[in-house]
C-alpha cells in the first residue's frame, strides 16, 4: 500500500498550462475524489501520476519512492479508463489475466487472483463470456477487474462510470465504495460529476483552470467553500448568488443587493463587521430559502419578495425558480408548499446559512 504526493507539479502542452503549481498528499489507503469542469486538469493530473504524460516540472512520489522517470509499469499502479478497453476476441477471464500473463505471473497465481476479483465483482458466472454478450455495467466491472488482479498500491480511475445510464451509475457508485473498504488500497478518482465525489471521497481536491482549489473532507467543502468557484461547484442544484454591499442599517450589519436588504444575525455581524461597505457576493444555498409557511424553528430568517417563475415537482421536495428585481435564484422547499407559476409571493433566507465573498478577489470573507 502507499500513499501519494504531489510537489509543485506543472504540465505544459506548448504554452498552454494545463497542471499549474498543485501541491498535495494523498494518505495510504484514502479515497480521494479530484473533481471539476471539463479541461481543467483533473486528468492530466491523473496521467502525470500513471507516467501516461511527462511531467514539466515538480515531482510526484509513490510512497517514498520518486516516480518522474519510472516507467508506467514499474509504478505499481493500476487505471481504470472511461472507456473499458476490453479486447473483444478474449473471454472475460483473459481480459482480467492478459497483463498477468505479460508478467510471467504462475498459472495458479493468476487463476486465484481472477477468481478472488471476480467473487468480489460478482461476475463469476461471467468469466467464460465474450465483452459483446455483456451489458455495460458487466464489461465496467470487468474493466476493475483487470485492475484488481495486478494487486497494485494505487488504484486510479479516470471518469469510470460515465458511459453508463443514470441508475446503474448510483449502483456502481456504491460498488465501488464498497470495493475500496474491502481492499483497503489507495483509489485515486477522476470525476466532473460532484454527486459522485460527494458520495464516495474520503477528501475531494476541487481543480480549476489546472490550480488546487480547496482539498478536504466533502462535508467540509459544502459547509466552508474557500471561493465562489468551489462555492459554486459542490452542491445540486448549485449554491445561488447576489452581488451586494455590506453596510450598517442603525444597530444592524445588512447586506444589501439594491433589490433586497438582509440583516445578518448578531454572531454574523460580529464577523463581518470589519468588511462594513465592502463589495460582496452574498451567497446562500436552495435549501436554506423556505417557503414562509414551512420554515423551520429556531432560524434567524429574513423575508423577501419574489415572483414564482418556474416550479419543478420532484416528489420530496419542489425546486421553485424565483425572480426579485433583477435577481433570479433556485430555492428547495417543502413538498406541501402551495407557490405556484406567476404567484406574487414570500421566502425565508435563513441567514445562520450565508456565505459571503469578496467581490474582487472572490475568496470567503472569514
Amino acid at each position: 500500500m502507499a500513499s501519494v504526493t504531489y510537489k509543485n507539479v506543472v504540465k505544459k502542452f506548448g504554452d498552454s498550462t494545463a497542471v499549474d503549481n498543485i501541491n498535495f498528499h494523498v494518505e495510504d489507503k484514502e479515497f480521494l475524489v479530484l473533481v471539476g469542469p471539463s479541461g481543467c486538469g483533473k486528468t492530466t493530473a491523473l496521467r502525470l501520476l500513471a507516467g501516461l504524460e511527462e511531467i514539466t516540472g515538480g515531482e510526484i512520489q509513490i510512497g517514498d519512492r520518486v516516480v518522474n522517470d519510472v516507467a508506467p509499469k514499474d509504478r505499481d499502479i493500476a487505471m481504470v479508463f472511461q472507456s473499458y478497453a476490453l479486447y473483444p476476441h478474449l473471454s472475460v477471464y483473459d481480459n482480467m489475466a492478459f497483463g498477468l500473463k505479460l508478467k510471467k505471473t504462475p498459472k495458479d497465481e493468476i487463476k486465484r487472483r481472477v477468481s478472488e476479483a471476480a467473487e468480489v465483482l460478482g461476475i463469476t458466472d461471467l468469466l467464460q463470456r465474450k465483452p459483446r454478450q455483456l451489458s455495460g455495467g458487466q464489461r465496467q466491472r470487468v474493466a476493475v477487474g483487470r485492475a484488481i488482479v495486478r494487486e497494485p498500491k494505487v488504484f486510479l480511475f479516470d471518469e469510470p462510470l460515465s458511459n453508463l445510464d443514470a441508475k446503474l451509475r448510483v449502483q456502481m457508485r456504491a460498488e465501488i465504495s464498497k470495493l475500496h473498504q474491502r481492499l483497503q488500497t489507495t483509489f485515486i478518482y477522476v470525476t466532473h460529476d460532484q454527486v459522485e465525489a460527494m458520495t464516495m471521497a474520503t477528501r475531494i481536491a476541487v481543480i480549476n483552470r489546472g490550480k488546487l482549489q480547496q482539498i478536504d473532507s466533502p462535508q467540509n467543502l459544502y459547509d466552508h467553500p474557500n471561493n465562489l468557484f468551489v462555492a459554486g461547484f459542490i452542491g445540486s442544484p448549485a449554491m445561488n448568488f447576489f452581488p451586494a454591499k455590506l453596510r450598517k442599517d442603525g444597530a444592524k450589519l445588512v447586506v444589501d443587493s439594491g433589490d433586497f436588504v438582509v440583516a445578518l444575525p448578531a454572531d454574523a455581524a460580529k464577523k463581518y463587521e470589519k468588511y462594513e461597505g465592502r463589495e460582496v457576493v452574498f451567497g446562500i444555498r436552495p435549501e436554506n430559502i423556505h417557503d414562509v409557511h414551512f420554515t423551520p424553528p429556531n432560524i434567524h430568517g429574513e423575508t423577501i419578495s419574489v415572483k414564482v417563475d418556474v416550479t419543478e415537482l420532484m416528489g420530496n421536495e419542489i425546486f421553485l425558480y424565483l425572480v426579485n428585481g433583477k435577481n433570479t435564484f433556485v430555492a428547495r422547499v417543502d413538498p406541501r408548499s402551495k407557490m405556484r407559476v406567476g404567484e406574487q409571493a414570500q421566502v425565508m433566507f435563513d441567514m445562520d446559512h450565508v456565505h459571503i465573498f469578496d467581490a474582487q478577489t472572490e475568496e470567503a470573507l472569514h
